[in-house]
């Protein structure tokens, strides 16, 4: 006997119905009733309601729900501008000069060249860092290797540029430098610059400094300009610079920068010889030539001492740089003195007064380079160097063009030339020597 496999559909047959006769098929899951709950439309409605908290449970889900009162629009917002955060305010230079000289009493340091020092010295630019170290100090840090840029010795004449790394090696002060502040005092120290002013503007000026009065510090010296620039410390913590030097007892015209930018383009301009310079002196006895070209090589007596004795060295010494001026006599008395008008085109340490002593004329009441034997002071010269930096021009560091300053002659110079007859107006020949 043959078994027949079941039909499809389970034992009722394929058409569901238990009887097993034909009928129509039915709905599709009737069969699964047993299988548990089933999850319908209705009820994932009535779970959503409830999850709402609103009332569509008790209703079909297919009835839509009451749309909500319409709000009332609020006015399109703009959208907020980011609150501009104000920049803390940076250390004033004061600050900072104070920050750096504590640094470098406590150790090593190291400083990064800024773009307005590029071409700075670099016993120019510790002596602006730190103001405290008087600038004999600075050249012996310098001169013994101490200071390091980019690893290696410099020179005090090395010209820095911008990114170099200047390591500065500790150092101990002895006492602060620096004054306390009196209110007083740098009131009548700002008078004093500002009764010195020849020529000023927003980037410079040119003062007219006094005989006797030291341009920088050093030993022994409490007063000088570099000093008394301290008074005019702008707004902005930005101290007036020096840009060259003048000796102590040398009287006339000295260039100051107000700002790190105007005083780095000044200095550029010495560099570069654009600037021009002439020099007024009463000299023991008349040249034979009347106008004429001096070159040498000086160098120091003493390599040690910032302000020692200059010498005519030899080319390729140690420590011999090539110096070059032109002179012209205006006028002279019988043949006991001569004025002469002089007209440097380097820039060295007593370049004019051992130049003047060279040519066997040294300049009146100089203390290092007046040597003639049996030589006396007519009556009424007073025994003070007779040196003026009677006039100077530089191209102006933001426009470019020539300012030209000239200084009226000291007390004792004016005394001179009334007593030997010279007239300050007479025409200056040195003006048409050659510029270099």
């Amino acid at each position: 006997m043959t078994t027949r496999p079941p039909r499809r559909g389970g034992p009722s047959g394929g058409n569901g119905r238990p009887d097993g006769r034909p009928g129509r098929k039915p709905p599709f899951g009737a069969d699964r009733a047993r299988t548990g709950p089933r999850t319908s439309a209705k009820d994932a409605a009535e779970r959503a309601a409830r999850a709402r908290g609103d009332d569509a449970g008790e209703r079909a889900p297919w009835i839509p729900a009451a749309a909500p009162e319409p709000r009332e629009k609020a006015p399109p917002r703009k959208p907020a501008k980011p609150e501009a955060v104000a920049p803390a305010p940076g250390p004033t230079r004061r600050e900072q000069r104070a920050e750096a000289s504590a640094t470098l009493a406590s150790g090593v340091q190291t400083l990064t060249v800024e773009a307005d020092e590029a071409g700075m010295r670099i016993d120019r630019f510790l002596t602006a860092r730190f103001p405290q170290l008087p600038f004999t100090r600075v050249q012996s840090i310098v001169r013994k290797g101490e200071l390091r840029v980019d690893g290696k010795r410099a020179k005090p004449n090395d010209r820095l540029e911008p990114g170099m790394s200047v390591r500065v090696p500790p150092l101990r002060l002895d006492q602060p430098s620096e004054r306390p502040r009196n209110p007083a005092r740098e009131s009548d120290d700002a008078a004093f610059i500002r009764s010195l002013i020849l020529y000023e503007d927003a980037e410079m000026m040119i003062l007219n400094k006094p005989f006797g009065l030291a341009v920088q510090g050093g030993s022994g010296t409490v007063r000088h300009v570099d000093g008394l620039l301290e008074s005019m410390i702008g707004p902005d913590g930005q101290k007036p610079r020096l840009v060259h030097r003048l000796d102590k007892d040398t009287a006339g015209c000295l260039i100051i920068a107000k700002t790190r930018l105007a005083a780095s383009t000044l200095a550029k301009s010495f560099r570069s010889r654009a600037a021009r310079k002439i020099y007024w002196a009463l000299c023991a006895g008349v040249p034979r030539v009347r106008q004429g070209r001096v070159s040498t090589y000086l160098a120091k007596d003493e390599p040690t001492d910032a302000d020692a004795r200059m010498r005519i060295a030899k080319h390729g010494e140690e420590g011999a740089s090539h110096a070059l001026t032109y002179y012209a006599m205006v006028d002279q008395a019988a043949q006991k003195l001569s004025w002469l008008s002089f007209k440097p085109v380097t820039g060295r340490t007593h370049q004019l007064r051992a130049h003047a002593a060279h040519i066997g004329h040294p300049i009146v009441g100089d203390p290092k380079y007046f040597s003639v034997e049996n030589w006396e002071l007519p009556g009424g010269i007073q025994n003070r160097l007779h040196l003026l930096a009677r006039r100077i021009v530089i191209p102006h560091p933001r426009t470019g063009k020539p300012v030209d300053v000239s200084a009226p002659l000291p007390q004792h110079m004016a005394q001179s030339w009334n007593l030997l007859g010279f007239d300050a107006s007479r025409y200056d020949p040195v003006v048409d020597a050659p510029e270099d």
